[in-house]
């Protein structure tokens, strides 16, 4: 079985999951399939039979005893999944690991699966039903979980066997399950603490999620505290009449959230799902401040108009087209009721945070600003910090816990005790007093005992406050991760835009922190720097960082701009000269070099990593090779790799061409990886790259197999000089095929220029036949296409667009 986990055996003590049987195929059930078919897993998706036929089934004459009859719901569902974007499967090849059946028919199956996954509708008598069919076929010892938002495990497990209930539990998945690292792990009242133990590990180890214990309460803790937080947002928004496009922009990536912000939020995942919970959490008789789940009036009226968000074509937010044909997006007036064109938002204290890349430093400035966005921010941030500490210790005994549950369920950089740690734990409490609340007494009991943080970092190691202790305590299991940020104490060298750290055991490791960790002059200076550093006192480099946006966009095409603008072509030769042998610095060092690359990896950045020695991708890694974007082709190396993998791909009899068009293609049209496997079936990563699924662990990955490398006696490798190119045979082959693209108007007379170019670097130039070249060779080539692509006029239009407004420009 292919398996896309660096250590690919799922197993812990004493228990094996080859396959896992998953009950319901709605949004979470078929997403929760994919992704145990994305680590190797064998999956059963079952669902029920249909009560009668439809239109398309009569016409065919079927039957209700017809099989695609009584798998219709199951594979009309699945095929909806196959369809949605952004993708639940790491590649379309995986969907074969999916077996799709009905519960009349297959429900007999689970007896020979290790782990049953109930995911059918919210309601409790429903739940019950399918358990009372579960038990007539399940193994002793079987797993079976739920995924339930909220309803309570004493209940559903009403009833059940002694073996039933001590394999039952809560496994909560966040949507979209691929993407969202959130795995909430709800006990019930007879959960043996062996199956507990085995669901944490299993879910960070082979999922690659943050597994977050929780108790048997109303919404566990992310749906509670971020509910909460969004309900009381509207609310506040209301009451101080802030339009949508204002919160949104004041909720979104300025204070580490997600760009949808709340409204957009609440139009994706749905407003009825964001009411149906509110409505359950307002009912709860323990808690203090239930009131603050009463619907607000906008969300009232929203459900009464039935305009849900994006699954009704309105909600906050509508898209619509005007009379030339161009989309739309318009805001709901919170007061009218009417949509209005989309406005853009200005604050005063926005626009003094722009220069301030720290987030932690940037929610100081936030919290003091004099206007309305001031405002905002000291009332809402208040009243979540205020909520938070009445949840301990009802939904957790650990402070910990709610962090990671909120910023791994709803995409937060910073839990709310991080925060507040940010400003200060006292300017918090003031913050909260001025609003007439107070905090529950635990946060004064710790500052009077002389703690002013929630967290802190002791030899390289964080710590939380742990309020039954009065005193700092690690947080378990993330003692084999390896935290850039706790690493202050273990900085070997760093410049404005890189820092090198000292891991331990011989290995460095490198980070970028310019924009995007874009390549210039400093994190060309510091690739050099820690190799070199690397070679004299230590025995292996990792470079990675812990950025949420990206590995590295690229190069850093400001300075490119200038220089070609002002027609410096002697600069731009020797400034693609240095990035050139600075990527063959990282693979013919003397010590291995090993690229940890995760989200965007593009451009230099994918460049990057096809030289180091070897890669430990994240499993979401969007790599490839976009210059052609910006009307320019790889030139760090990344064309010359492409043709010398592809060369390494030849066999005796092998069509060569076909293998070379693939490469040539993907940069063509500046394709980029849906995720590492894709990356992998792109050849951007071979198949000795590890793919790892949860991020928090990349650069402990990275580091253990620098430090194999080394072990096993890492030899400095020799420049090549046998890559076979195909010269004049292959130009020709790929300029009829851009030849054709541009008669049928898919590309335009520049794209067509830039891909002549390409097709002329990756094939060795104007050869009479296919013969063997050196690196060095086509880097001359790379470097010779690429500054005479600068000094085209359209060329620079892209560029300048892409620096002005992001956008890239087809001209």
């Amino acid at each position: 079985m292919e398996a896309t986990l660096s250590k690919p055996q799922t197993q812990t003590k004493n228990r094996t999951i080859r396959r896992v049987a998953v009950l319901g195929s709605g949004i979470m059930g078929s997403r929760i399939a994919a992704h145990f078919a994305n680590i190797g897993v064998e999956v059963l998706l079952l669902d029920i039979v249909p009560s009668a036929l439809n239109a398309a089934e009569e016409a065919k004459k079927l039957t209700l005893q017809s099989p695609a009859v009584r798998n219709r719901i199951v594979n009309d569902a699945w095929q909806a999944m196959l369809k949605a974007s952004p993708a639940s499967l790491y590649s379309t090849k995986f969907a074969e690991r999916v077996k799709l059946g009905n519960f009349d028919d297959n429900l007999k199956d689970i007896a020979t699966y290790d782990w049953v996954i109930e995911a059918v509708v919210e309601r409790l008598d429903i739940k019950r039903s399918v358990y009372e069919r579960v038990e007539q076929f399940r193994k002793p010892g079987t797993l079976i979980t739920t995924n339930t938002s909220g309803i309570p495990m004493h209940l559903l497990a009403e009833g059940r066997s002694d073996d039933f209930r001590k394999h039952f539990c809560g496994t909560h998945f966040f949507n979209p399950p691929r993407y969202l690292r959130l795995l909430e792990i709800i006990p019930g009242p007879d959960t043996d603490q062996t199956v507990i133990g085995f669901l944490m590990k299993y879910g960070d180890l082979y999922l690659g999620k943050t597994t977050v214990l929780c108790k048997d309460t109303p919404g566990f803790i992310a749906n509670r505290l971020g509910i909460q937080a969004l309900i009381q947002t509207i609310r506040i928004a209301e009451d101080m009449g802030l339009t949508v496009e204002e919160v949104d922009k004041l909720t979104g990536p300025v204070v580490g959230r997600p760009k949808s912000g709340t409204f957009r939020l609440s139009d994706v995942v749905g407003l009825d799902t964001t009411v149906n919970v509110a409505n359950n959490l307002v009912k709860m008789p323990h808690d203090e401040s239930r009131d603050s789940f009463q619907l607000p009036g906008s969300v009232q009226k929203l459900m009464e108009n039935k305009w849900l968000g994006d699954k009704t074509g309105q909600g906050f937010y509508k898209k619509t087209k005007d009379e030339t044909g161009k989309t739309l997006i318009l805001a709901l007036n919170l007061n009218t009721f009417d949509y209005q064109p989309s406005q853009k938002v200005k604050f005063a204290t926005l626009e003094s945070t722009k220069a301030i890349d720290s987030l932690k430093k940037r929610f100081p400035v936030l919290l003091a600003g004099k206007d309305k966005a001031g405002e905002f921010y000291r009332r809402t941030f208040a009243d979540g910090f205020r909520y938070a500490t009445y949840r301990i210790p009802e939904v957790s005994d650990e402070l910990y816990r709610i962090d990671a549950a909120i910023t791994t369920g709803f995409g937060w950089q910073m839990g709310l005790f991080e925060t507040w740690d940010a400003i200060g734990v006292r300017k918090g409490v003031e913050l909260i007093e001025a609003q007439g609340q107070k905090p529950a007494q635990w946060v004064y009991d710790m500052l009077d005992a002389g703690f002013d943080s929630f967290y802190k970092v002791e030899n390289g190691v964080r710590k939380y406050y742990d309020i039954p202790a009065k005193g700092y305590k690690t947080i378990p299991g993330t003692e084999s991760f390896i935290i850039l940020e706790n690493l202050s104490n273990n900085v070997v060298w760093k410049n404005a835009g890189a820092t090198l750290y000292d891991l331990g055991d011989g290995i460095l490791n490198l980070e970028f922190h310019t924009k995007m960790n874009t390549f210039g002059a400093e994190v060309i200076e510091g690739i050099n720097k820690s190799i070199a550093i690397a070679e004299k006192d230590f025995r292996g480099l990792v470079i990675g960082n812990e950025s949420t946006e990206a590995f590295s966009a690229g190069a850093n095409l400001a300075m490119l701009f200038m220089f070609a603008i002002e027609q410096e072509f002697d600069e731009i030769n020797l400034m693609i000269s240095q990035f050139q042998q600075t990527m063959m610095r990282a693979r013919y060092s003397s010590i291995p070099v090993v690229g940890a690359p995760h989200s965007l990896a593009l451009g230099g950045g994918c460049e990057l990593n096809l030289h180091v020695d070897r890669v430990v991708a994240h499993s979401e890694t969007y790599m490839g090779l976009v210059e052609v974007g910006v009307g320019l082709i790889p030139a760090g190396g990344g064309t010359k790799e492409m043709a010398a993998r592809a060369s390494d791909l030849y066999q005796t009899g092998d069509p060569e061409l076909n293998i070379l068009q693939n490469a040539f293609m993907n940069i063509a049209t500046a394709k980029v990886s849906t995720s590492a496997q894709e990356a992998r079936e792109m050849n951007y990563l071979l198949p000795s790259a590890q793919i790892v699924l949860n991020r928090s662990r990349l650069i402990a990955e990275a580091k253990q197999v620098a430090v194999e490398l080394a072990e096993n006696g890492y030899v400095q490798p020799k420049q090549r000089n046998d890559i076979k190119v195909q010269g004049k045979t292959g130009i020709a082959l790929f300029k009829a095929g851009v030849a054709a693209m541009r008669m049928g108007r898919y590309i335009s007379d520049h794209d067509v220029k830039i891909a002549d170019k390409l097709a002329y670097v990756i094939c060795g130039g104007d050869l009479s036949s296919p013969q063997t070249v050196t690196e060095q060779y086509l880097l001359d080539l790379e470097r010779e296409a690429f500054l005479s692509l600068t000094g085209e006029k359209k060329t620079l239009e892209r560029i300048q667009s892409l620096l002005s407004g992001g956008k890239p420009l087809r001209n």
